[in-house]
């Protein structure tokens, strides 16, 4: 250990802080990217669960789902897609958390420590790596959801700012995940704890029922669940509300957009400040 601890305190290279944290960053994210892709099942595993949600929500669900006074099932299509690809980058937070976990368990943290690069790269650079990893996804998950009958109805940019949302909210999420794999000893207890609070987190929002029709004490948390306002957001960038529909008061509601930038930024800036606290201290 007193090895370890004096090789730790080796004197970062020169340079400005920034400039190489943010090259230490990169080289990490690298190193998690090549991994990923030689374990290409965790790719198609992860696709597996949204995939099936399409289907199920469209085909079971569909016809029997009111939105907007509707029940088309091409209006739930519609409406439930953005719903998906929210559900679908937040369940990537439990892979973050379990692979830092892992990473930890097989002691990867003792031997990154013992290098002169900035503490924030390692979690920075994995973080990354799973941005890249849930853009894939989505870009797969898209291309089923037109296979199933999804359209848009914005100008291209508009599109993109709606997926550009879902990622960061992904991104903001990971973070959390980051968190949860640094606090507990385990991959499995990772996977566990980046899980049981997403169901409730997912479910009491406006990603697959109109908000409007829950009971008031439920209607006011997925009006200002941060989930909630993405997935307004993404519907209204994709030109996917349904005809009739009105959203609530609230202000997220009104303001989706900047609700939802506000939310993953203050989500970003709060659990990788926590997150990489907890790494210098578990890596002390």
């Amino acid at each position: 250990m007193s090895a370890v601890s004096d090789t730790a305190r080796v004197p970062a290279a020169p340079g400005n802080a920034v400039t190489q944290s943010f090259r230490d960053s990169m080289v990490v994210a690298k190193r998690n990217l090549i991994r990923m892709s030689r374990i290409p099942e965790m790719l198609i595993f992860g696709l597996i669960q949204p995939i099936m949600f399409v289907v199920l929500f469209t085909y079971v669900f569909g016809g029997s789902i009111q939105v907007g006074g509707s029940n088309s099932t091409q209006a739930y299509r519609e409406f439930l897609m953005a719903g998906i690809f929210a559900q679908t980058v937040t369940f990537a937070t439990a892979g973050a958390g379990a692979g830092i976990a892992d990473d930890m368990h097989k002691g990867l943290i003792d031997r990154f420590r013992s290098l002169p690069m900035a503490r924030g790269a390692v979690l920075t650079g994995r973080t990354l790596a799973d941005l890249v990893q849930t853009a894939l996804t989505l870009v797969v998950l898209a291309v089923v959801a037109l296979i199933v009958g999804w359209r848009t109805h914005e100008n291209l940019g508009k599109v993109l700012a709606g997926f550009g949302l879902l990622l960061l909210l992904g991104y903001a999420f990971s973070w959390i995940g980051a968190l949860i794999g640094l606090s507990v000893r385990t991959p499995e207890a990772a996977t566990s704890g980046g899980l049981i609070w997403l169901f409730p987190l997912t479910f009491i929002s406006n990603a697959f029922v109109d908000a409007n029709k829950m009971p008031a004490f439920l209607r006011h948390i997925a009006e200002w669940n941060p989930f909630s306002a993405t997935v307004q957001a993404s519907r209204e960038l994709f030109g996917n509300l349904p005809p009739g529909f009105q959203a609530s008061d609230a202000w997220p509601m009104q303001h989706p957009v900047v609700a939802s930038l506000i939310w993953s930024v203050l989500i970003i800036a709060l659990f990788r400040t926590l997150a990489v606290r907890k790494y210098r201290s578990a890596a002390a």
